[in-house]
């Protein structure tokens, strides 16, 4: 992430989401509170996925992966966000700042890829159930789940060395709460077409892919729990989905908002909002929407805490 010699920043100064002192120390115990149930509610699932041999099943260890890039990209955000609540200076230096980018659009986009394996997960698993233990097998799971890092590696490796490579002369002050790619952008000193349109290109193939994917497996779940005649087992097949539609329902509106659209029309309100929404709070919906409409998720936690109770007596 070398740096031009007509750019005179050495640092940014992230303006935050608001002025007020006493906002400020809302915020912080909001978002301390947010990250504390993300961190345990990420968390736990990973290792109630691990430990439990029931939950050894595509569908899981796809969401167990969701559950670590939601961990993931919510402490590459948060932990700084609460630094700059309590500080007044609330400066990144520019190579944290684009470091930070850098992990930030890899998982997000890693989430992408893998939100849409997930929904072929479920075509699978819904239109051919006799043949989902031989199409989902480990092989392709762990083909799916490498295909979507190394397409969020190339996303952001690509657009952090684009912009890094930009000159920055004048501002310094980028109006958001963490080094987002659209707030960076309009601060460089020249001309960002090129580097917006190649972002756009690029993050919005992978968008629309993920998309296209999602709603051609979901296109054929439809088909298929129409054709199932009895009402319980249409009931069944559409909770299998439930969760996992509304999720990705949520991430992906955020996303779409934030950016599929020109710098030039960024808000600070708006965007703000939506970015708070979709980096800080969706990490945290993602385990209780998962958990909360889910038997399977349930029943494996009551396993584990009746097997803590056993322990205990024997002890």
């Amino acid at each position: 992430m070398g740096r031009k010699n007509n750019t005179n920043v050495s640092d940014f100064i992230l303006l935050g989401l608001t002025d007020s002192e006493e906002m400020r120390l809302v915020l912080f115990s909001l978002f301390l509170l947010i990250y504390l149930m993300t961190v345990l509610g990420n968390a736990g699932m990973i290792l109630l996925i691990r430990l439990d041999l029931q939950l050894h099943t595509p569908m899981y260890f796809f969401l167990s992966h969701l559950s670590f890039l939601d961990l993931s990209y919510s402490t590459v955000i948060t932990p700084k966000t609460l630094e700059n609540l309590l500080t007044s200076t609330k400066s990144i230096s520019f190579e944290g700042c684009f470091t930070q980018m850098y992990f930030f659009v890899l998982l997000a986009a890693t989430e992408c890829s893998l939100l849409s394996s997930m929904a072929y997960d479920r075509y699978a698993g819904i239109c051919n159930p006799l043949q989902y233990p031989v199409v989902m097998s480990m092989t392709l799971c762990c083909s799916l789940i490498t295909a979507s890092y190394v397409i969020g590696f190339f996303d952001s490796i690509i657009t952090v060395l684009w912009i890094s490579s930009l000159p920055f002369c004048d501002s310094n002050v980028v109006r958001h709460f963490f080094c987002d790619t659209t707030p960076i952008l309009v601060l460089s000193c020249t001309d960002t077409r090129d580097a917006e349109i190649m972002i756009f290109i690029l993050c919005g193939s992978t968008l629309m892919v993920s998309l296209i994917t999602i709603s051609a497996s979901y296109g054929s779940i439809l088909s298929t729990i129409l054709k199932i005649s009895s009402s319980s087992g249409k009931q069944k097949a559409f909770s299998t989905c439930a969760s996992h539609l509304l999720g990705v329902s949520i991430f992906y509106g955020t996303l779409i908002f934030t950016y599929l659209k020109p710098s030039k029309s960024y808000s600070l309100g708006k965007d703000q909002v939506a970015s708070v929404f979709y980096s800080v709070v969706i990490p945290m919906l993602n385990p209780l929407i998962y958990s909360l409409r889910n038997k399977d998720v349930k029943s494996a936690l009551i396993r584990m805490m009746q097997k803590r109770e056993d322990t205990q007596h024997l002890r």
